[in-house]
């Protein structure tokens, strides 16, 4: 059976990838079970010309929507068997303002609300960031399970460590996933597989070695000052070590942000890679004296070498670090696929009630 896929906020392809390298044998029937994306939106173009080129293999894809989720005739969207959004976190990210619900894309999760409530595939994932569980007082993860439950699906909320399914990268996210109440199927939380054999940044960024013409590859052009405070930082280190001289370091007050000017620890995963950030938080090799480019960033979120982003190199480090991690998300589609062939798989109870 092959399910079909839709997407809102589809980003450049993190859940689409994870789904299409899934698959799994019915153990009872011998029916393989698959996930193939149909259709996709996103609001930026650069991020739909990086789906439909990396997903369809069609940069001019017209299953991929660029279009404002607000604006979307959702009602004439086509059914699909599946669903996945990954709805804007700025809201309910704990850096930044916090305005949870309230905020300009707080409420942006109800539009996928409406499409289930219109289409009702018969499972869904949602994913956003794990300060969504606090979020407007702890209110807001209830508000949004709530009216997910009310459009007709048994939900099962979990807060995902994916250095903990052998993503090399410490990434922490709520994922949601739904299965229609009439359906007699019953998703549960796989197991970790890395809680003691964590893949590292090094092991992530080295085996093998990123071709010096890979796409998405160009070195920033370090300042020689930036240059001479690196050499003071040891690796997993940040901005703030006592090593660095007077004349080198910050002249910041109050708060000290851990992740400026942090170099990787090569022996344990990288700290988590985001989208944006003024000067310090692009990320810092443990030994070179640079910044990561984009494409080291792109494995430390588990993309191959060959898929190419589109876009300057500022909206592409957007696009990277906006995106889900397909090796985690490979992770819970599988075991989707897995409760609905009725296979049995190694499961943990859910973190979230």
């Amino acid at each position: 059976m092959q399910f079909k896929l839709g997407e809102f906020f589809c980003g450049p392809g993190g859940i689409a990838l994870g789904a299409i390298d899934t698959g799994i044998i019915s153990n009872n029937k011998g029916v393989k079970f698959s996930i193939k994306p149909s259709w996709a939106s996103d609001y930026d173009l650069d991020t739909c010309q990086t789906f439909a080129l990396n997903v369809h293999k069609d940069i001019n894809s017209s299953d991929v929507i660029h279009h404002d989720v607000r604006k979307l005739d959702i009602d004439s969207l086509s059914d699909c068997d599946g669903f996945a959004f990954g709805f804007p976190c700025n809201d309910f990210s704990i850096v930044g303002e916090s305005k949870g619900l309230k905020g300009e894309f707080g409420p942006l999760y109800s539009y996928g609300i409406k499409y289930l409530k219109t289409h009702q595939p018969m499972w869904f994932v949602a994913e956003n960031v794990g300060g969504l569980s606090s979020s407007d007082n702890g209110t807001a993860l209830n508000v949004i399970l709530k009216s997910m439950k009310e459009v007709g699906y048994k939900v099962t909320p979990h807060l995902y460590k994916f250095e903990e399914y052998g993503v090399p990268q410490a990434r922490h996210r709520i994922i949601i996933v739904g299965i229609r109440d009439d359906l007699s199927i019953k998703y549960r939380v796989p197991k970790q597989t890395h809680l003691k054999n964590f893949n590292s940044s090094r092991n992530c960024l080295t085996k093998p070695p990123i071709k010096e013409d890979a796409d998405n590859h160009v070195l920033t052009k370090q300042s020689k000052r930036v240059a001479e405070r690196l050499k003071w930082i040891k690796p997993g280190d940040n901005a703030w070590s006592e090593d660095i001289p007077e004349d080198l370091r910050l002249n910041v007050k109050g708060a000290k942000l851990s992740n400026i000017y942090k170099r990787l620890d090569p022996e344990k995963p990288s700290y988590t890679v985001t989208g944006s950030g003024g000067g310090g938080t692009h990320m810092y090799h443990w030994k070179e004296n640079r910044a990561l480019t984009n494409r080291e960033r792109a494995r430390l979120q588990t993309f191959p070498d060959d898929f190419l982003f589109i876009g300057s190199k500022e909206s592409v480090r957007k696009q990277i670090g906006m995106a889900v991690p397909p090796m985690g998300m490979k992770v819970i589609f599988q075991a989707l696929l897995m409760s609905f062939a009725g296979n049995d798989y190694e499961s943990i109870e859910s973190n979230i009630k």
